[in-house]
């Protein structure tokens, strides 16, 4: 009991080591592995800046099996096979999650999720050693500058816990400080603070790093990765807008939601004030990134011979691939490795290596996803009136003139012609072509073959696309297949690029009545993609032209730019949670084609993978372990769980 008192509650349950029989693990872990060594983690700066990169060390992975964001909405599916029994993500687009033991728990850490709660308080140690209460301790092998900007990374790394937990579990409890020895189990057993409250703890922290970072790391060839003030102001930015959304604001499905004392969780009342906030914290961002030379990306490689086409698809795709590009604000060093491009690439898709290397397909965009991306007019296909949506499943030849994006003289589904760049940079697709850095030119790119039997069709229960689509935008272009695997450039994960921050802006500015200005942020990103402005692209195409001139039209158009914009990188299952529109898409039947077909005509026919359910308003935050609810009688459960 001694040993568990003398360090931190960043541990909701360390009532547990007092209540009850010590046999489970608590579900906020409060004791360090490192007991013995921790008076010695500050003795030098090695060992200080090892405790550091500890706190670095909870960034979350973007492993294809280990993210929520790869597969708990409706954009990707997979193969069940064996995958079932260790997908953890899936399973909650499955509808299985629990309150049992559920799934990618970042409360306890388990099941595809690390504990936060455990992050924070090595971050709260960190600074309890570096800081004495408001004012910087002496630390005699630390400079005064490097000390603060230690403290601000991790107070920062403090901010962005805070964050994911907030994002995930709604109200939680602010966990700012150790806990004396002296603890009483009643002190110990914490409450959740409203999300309010908690959103203004983050902005604190936020405000603090933001003084203090550096636009940019000094020293690009030991410290990419490590947090700049762009990264803290974005993080700001997205925490605000999450917010100001209709998840978080005002929203009346939490209208009874307190605590034991009776305290509201959620405000009952929207707050526009709150968009306002997230505007200004959005220009804010985008004018230190321009300061910072942070710019959309543009691909310019001389020994690449490309369409203007295919230049507009490069620059989509390495806006995500390539390593450290312009567009970057802030990237997971060291957080990806090579597994998540053999699960995204066809195999043998080089006809020089015609054996099977076994690359998995194991992500699997679905048809919905295929749906999204606009029209080549840049306006929704079932909105363009030049677009025939009606026939969308039948098929089509491609010509000469269509080469580039599809064999010429393949047969494939007439969804496949006519749509925007994003759509043809971001999926890879049976009848279209792969350009990658060993084609040399895009009139030599690799095609697809997908139906049953071919070299990227189905061929056995596994290693195969599940929908007949793939997340070509997850593939470095530098993968190269050999006659035993594959040699490849692995990318940091972007976890903050500056399209995202754009849109994030246009949606704060439409939602403040300022959608002329909102337009601006978003031609941005649509001008890189090689679309038209909205303005003309509706007035023109659309059989809605008028669509843009107020909030409820413009709302829905950005939110599709961002669906388009940022697919296949997690937004999407955050974005439809906070905007409460995951009850619409995902109670829907999650398609693809059907894969088991030899031929066109039968392979183009949507197949059922799946009837989603989503239950509102219980399936828009995470549960809490049952366990832990008898561990700390204080806490409450989520709504519907």
């Amino acid at each position: 009991m001694k040993k568990i008192l003398l360090h931190s509650v960043y541990t909701i349950t360390l009532a547990s080591g007092l209540l009850l029989s010590a046999c489970k693990k608590p579900f906020l872990d409060i004791v360090p592995d490192n007991v013995v060594t921790l008076a010695n983690a500050f003795s030098n700066k090695t060992e200080a800046e090892k405790y550091l990169y500890t706190c670095y060390s909870y960034l979350p992975d973007a492993g294809p099996v280990s993210n929520i964001l790869f597969f708990g909405a409706d954009d990707m599916w997979t193969y069940r096979a064996n995958n079932y029994f260790y997908q953890s993500p899936w399973k909650i687009a499955l509808g299985e999650q629990n309150i049992v033991n559920p799934y990618v728990d970042f409360w306890n850490g388990g099941n595809h999720g690390k504990g936060y709660f455990r992050a924070i308080r090595d971050c709260n140690i960190f600074l309890e050693n570096m800081m004495e209460g408001e004012s910087y301790k002496h630390i005699a092998y630390l400079s005064p500058d490097m000390q603060k900007r230690w403290i601000a990374e991790v107070k920062f790394l403090k901010a962005y816990y805070h964050f994911y937990l907030l994002r995930m579990y709604g109200p939680i409890p602010i966990t700012d400080k150790s806990l004396p020895v002296s603890a009483t189990p009643d002190q110990v057993k914490v409450k959740r603070d409203p999300v309010d409250k908690v959103a203004d703890y983050i902005v604190r922290l936020l405000d603090e790093a933001i003084a203090v970072l550096p636009a940019e790391v000094p020293n690009r060839g030991t410290e990419l990765g490590r947090i700049t003030k762009p990264a803290a102001q974005m993080l700001k930015a997205r925490l605000l807008t999450m917010a100001a959304s209709p998840l978080f604001n005002g929203n009346p499905d939490y209208a009874s939601f307190k605590d034991k004392d009776g305290q509201l969780l959620f405000s009952t009342s929207y707050d526009a004030s709150k968009w306002e906030k997230a505007a200004a914290a959005c220009e804010a961002a985008i004018q230190t990134c321009a300061g910072a030379g942070i710019r959309l990306f543009e691909f310019s490689d001389p020994f690449a011979k490309l369409s203007p086409a295919s230049i507009i698809q490069m620059s989509i795709r390495g806006s995500v691939t390539e390593r450290w590009n312009t567009e970057i604000i802030w990237a997971l060093s060291a957080r990806t490795d090579a597994t998540l491009q053999t699960y995204s690439m066809a195999d043998r898709i080089d006809p020089s290596f015609p054996n099977a290397t076994y690359l998995s397909s194991y992500m699997a965009p679905t048809l919905r996803i295929a749906e999204t991306f606009y029209s080549s007019n840049g306006v929704p296909i079932n909105e363009d009136k030049t677009w025939d949506y009606g026939r969308r499943y039948e098929l089509r030849t491609a010509t000469y003139d269509e080469r580039l994006n599809i064999q010429q003289g393949y047969t494939t589904a007439r969804l496949h012609f006519d749509r925007e760049n994003r759509f043809y940079a971001s999926l890879g697709f049976d009848g279209g072509l792969w350009f990658m850095q060993s084609n040399a030119t895009d009139e030599k790119a690799w095609t697809i073959k997908a139906k049953f039997g071919q070299p990227q069709g189905k061929v056995s229960d596994q290693f195969y696309s599940e929908t007949g689509y793939w997340p070509k935008k997850l593939v470095n272009w530098k993968f190269v297949q050999t006659n035993s695997g594959f040699n490849t450039e692995v990318y940091p994960w972007p976890e903050m690029r500056l399209a995202d921050l754009y849109l994030l802006y246009a949606e704060a500015l439409n939602e403040t009545g300022k959608g002329t200005e909102a337009i601006v942020w978003l031609d941005k990103v649509r001008k890189r993609a090689g679309l038209d402005g909205v303005v003309n692209a509706w007035t023109n195409y659309s059989n809605n032209p008028g669509k843009f001139a107020n909030k409820e039209g413009l709302r829905s158009i950005i939110h599709q730019e961002r669906m388009i914009e940022m697919a296949f990188e997690g937004s999407r299952n955050w974005d439809l949670r906070r905007w409460k529109e995951a009850v619409i898409y995902e109670n829907k039947p999650v398609l693809g084609w059907d894969v088991n077909q030899r031929v066109a005509s039968e392979y183009y026919r949507p197949r059922t993978l799946f009837q989603q359910t989503f239950v509102a308003p219980r399936d828009y935050l995470w549960p809490l372990r049952e366990y832990d609810l008898t561990v700390n009688t204080n806490l409450v459960q989520n709504p519907g769980w």
